[in-house]
C-alpha cells in the first residue's frame, strides 16, 4: 500500500519534533516521520562547508554497527566531486534539492559515480538543504535505491518548508555539540592536491586547472565547465590538455588516482587558539538565545 499525506498526522508529528528539537532523537525522529510518507533506503544529516571537510551530525547506522568504509572515503575527499556539494557551494539556495537538479552532464561516466554512488547510495538522491551563511550549508540526505517517483517528490516537496524550518532551529543546538576541533580544522583541497603533485610529480598546476580538474572529474562536459567557470570551451580544451601534459597522464581515471591520492596527504594544521575562544564566544551567545528560544513554536516560511 502506498504512503499516503495525512495532514492531521503531519501537524502532530511535527509537534512532536518540535518538542525534540534540543535532543540527540531528533534527527532519527524527523527521518521516521519523513519516512511515513516516502521510502528511502539511507540517510545523513550533513554541514556542508567552504574550507571544512563535511561535518556529520547524524547518520543511519550500519546493519553491523561498523564503520561505512565507503563512507568515510567519501568524507576524506570524494565530497569534492558530489554534485550536491558542488552546487551547495555555488549557490546559496534554501528547500528541495534533486539529483537531476545538480548532476553534470556526463555524471553516470565519472569515477565517483562508479566507484561510490552507484554502490553506496545506489540509484537516486535528494537533499533539504538549508544555508546557515554564505560558507556553510547544512544538509539531509536521503538516499533510494530506486528512482523517486513523481508523487514521492511532491510529497517531499509539500512538507519542505516545515523541515527546513525545524532543520535550522534545530542547527541552534547543533553548534554547540560539535566538537572544536572539527570546527576549527580547515581543509583547503587546492593546497593538498598542489602539495601532493608538487612532491610526486615535482611541477604545480594553476589554480584554474585545478578546477577544471575538479569539475571534470565531477561529470562536466567541456561546455559545462565553461559555463561553470564563465570561459570558453576552448580555453577549457587548452587546460585539459595542460593538465594531462603537466602530469604525464591520458585519462581521467590516471586523473582521479592522482586526485585521490592528494586527499590522503595529512590535512593542513593552523594555530587553533584564535579559533577555538572565537568558537567558544559563538557557542556561548548562542547558548543564551536558546534559552529564550526555548518552548516557542518552530517558524515556517
Amino acid at each position: 500500500m502506498g504512503r499516503t499525506f495525512d495532514e492531521l498526522a503531519w501537524h502532530q508529528a511535527v509537534a512532536r519534533l518540535i518538542e525534540a528539537i534540543d535532543r540527540p532523537s531528533f534527527w532519527p525522529s524527523l527521518i521516521k516521520t519523513i519516512s511515513d510518507y516516502v521510502e528511502f533506503d539511507s540517510w545523513v544529516a550533513l554541514l556542508f562547508s567552504a574550507d571544512q571537510t563535511p561535518v556529520v551530525l547524524a547518520e543511519q547506522p550500519t546493519n553491523d554497527g561498523s564503520e561505512d568504509s565507503l563512507f568515510q572515503d567519501y568524507l576524506n575527499g570524494l565530497y569534492l566531486l558530489d554534485p550536491f556539494y558542488i552546487a551547495a557551494r555555488s549557490s546559496i539556495t534554501s528547500g528541495l534539492v534533486r539529483l537531476d537538479d545538480v548532476a553534470p552532464d556526463r555524471f553516470l561516466f565519472t569515477d565517483y559515480y562508479q566507484r561510490y554512488f552507484r554502490l553506496n547510495i545506489v540509484e537516486d538522491e535528494i537533499q533539504f538543504n538549508q544555508p546557515i551563511d554564505a560558507n556553510r550549508t547544512l544538509s539531509l540526505s536521503l538516499g533510494a535505491a530506486h528512482r523517486f517517483t513523481p508523487e514521492e517528490i511532491a510529497k517531499l516537496a509539500m512538507i519542505q518548508q516545515w523541515v527546513i524550518a525545524l532543520m535550522r532551529q534545530r542547527y541552534n543546538y547543533e553548534q554547540l555539540s560539535l566538537p572544536v576541533q572539527t570546527i576549527a580544522e580547515t581543509h583547503n583541497w587546492q593546497a593538498d592536491l598542489d602539495m601532493s603533485i608538487n612532491n610526486t610529480r615535482g611541477i604545480s598546476l594553476t589554480l584554474r586547472e585545478m578546477d577544471v580538474s575538479r569539475l571534470m572529474l565531477g561529470g562536466y562536459s567541456s561546455k559545462g565547465i565553461a559555463q561553470k567557470l564563465a570561459i570558453s570551451v576552448e580555453t577549457v580544451k587548452a587546460h585539459k590538455k595542460h593538465i594531462y601534459s603537466k602530469l604525464g597522464i591520458n585519462s581521467q581515471s590516471q586523473l582521479f588516482s592522482v586526485f585521490l591520492q592528494a586527499q590522503e596527504m595529512p590535512v593542513h594544521q593552523n594555530d587553533l587558539s584564535e579559533k577555538v575562544e572565537s568558537i567558544n564566544s559563538v557557542r556561548q551567545s548562542s547558548l543564551n538565545q536558546n534559552k529564550l528560544n526555548k518552548g516557542k513554536l518552530v517558524s515556517v516560511g
